[in-house]
């Protein structure tokens, strides 16, 4: 399996994951949780596509997690 380098969140990041799901993962994030979203090339990744969504060299990968405050 080849590494690539993504740009995640601003930051870039060295990986061996393929798909968006397989990126959560590896980033500790739970990819079945509620609000998350995932946008890749300033595109938003559908959640029902995130095991197909295939993740290439150089992709701008930003994730966000919503939360509840008061």
């Amino acid at each position: 399996m080849n590494e690539i380098s993504i740009f995640l969140n601003g930051e870039t990041k060295h990986l061996l994951a393929k798909s968006v799901n397989e990126l959560l993962l590896q980033e500790g994030i739970d990819p079945t949780a509620r609000g998350i979203a995932v946008a890749i090339n300033d595109i938003i990744a559908l959640k029902d596509s995130w095991n197909e969504t295939v993740l290439n060299d150089g992709d701008k990968v930003e994730i966000v997690k919503s939360f509840q405050g008061g």
